[in-house]
């Protein structure tokens, strides 16, 4: 299985964290930054190849991945509009790397190596996509709409009052999932004021034409970083992820 992790961006709302490093390379525990995170649990779940959409100090990031030490084949790719474009434009530039089963994966995502498990081995589908259930929403949450299994809408501003869940930033294409994401991005793309999209935008599109199956997660299974206190959460709960892993590998 390839992923294809989009931190092209620099996280300004992280500022004065993220003047010289990406949002990425934010430190999450004593030893990982939230890419060297993502490649772990990615690798503990079965990936061995992984693309990285890369832009602002893009330089730090392949020193990050050469020192990762995660038997994976990595490579990366450079977005020039990382400054003035949002994710739409970094996903379609890795349209060429969407030549077989993938998933798709924020870069500002965490989660534990047992969510990653999960999306990889979740029942076969053209296009499955990772939500959690919320009862309540903030204008920043990329909202979903979620019918019997199946995605109906995903985006950030839909009406909060018709969302029952919210998507996490992962996503698995298989067969000709593939292909229907490659159309639906370049559809994206055509549309009026593109470089301000994110890529869900494609992906609602494509919900429209062709089933989306929904794979639920826990709230516990994940986090989004975004803003400093995120970055405090997120180094308590790598410390909770960390030890629930080694007791777990402890017993077997």
């Amino acid at each position: 299985m390839k992923v294809i992790i989009l931190s092209a961006g620099q996280g300004k709302r992280l500022h004065p964290h993220t003047l010289d490093r990406p949002k990425c390379l934010m430190s999450v525990a004593s030893d990982y930054t939230l890419l060297g995170w993502q490649l772990h649990q990615l690798e503990a779940a079965g990936v061995r190849e992984a693309v990285i959409v890369t832009g602002f100090r893009a330089d730090t990031v392949e020193a990050e991945i050469a020192q990762a030490g995660v038997n994976m084949t990595i490579r990366t790719l450079f977005n020039p509009e990382y400054a003035i474009a949002d994710n739409l434009t970094s996903a379609a530039l890795a349209i060429p790397e969407m030549d077989q089963d993938f998933i798709i994966l924020n870069g500002d995502t965490l989660f534990t190596a047992a969510l990653a498990s999960a999306i990889v081995g979740a029942p076969p589908a053209p296009v499955t996509i990772a939500v959690a259930a919320k009862d309540r929403f903030d204008d920043d949450d990329m909202k979903a709409i979620v019918k019997d299994g199946r995605l109906s809408a995903v985006a950030k501003t839909l009406d909060a009052r018709a969302c029952n869940a919210e998507s996490i930033g992962m996503i698995r294409f298989q067969s000709e999932g593939v292909a229907q994401f490659r159309e639906a991005l370049r559809a994206a793309q055509s549309t009026e004021g593109s470089a301000r999209k994110y890529y869900l935008s494609a992906i609602d599109g494509l919900a429209r034409l062709h089933p989306v199956n929904v794979h639920e997660v826990r709230q516990d299974e994940w986090m989004e970083v975004d803003v400093p206190e995120d970055l405090e959460r997120a180094r308590r709960t790598v410390v909770q992820w960390s030890a629930r892993q080694a007791a777990a590998t402890a017993k077997s």
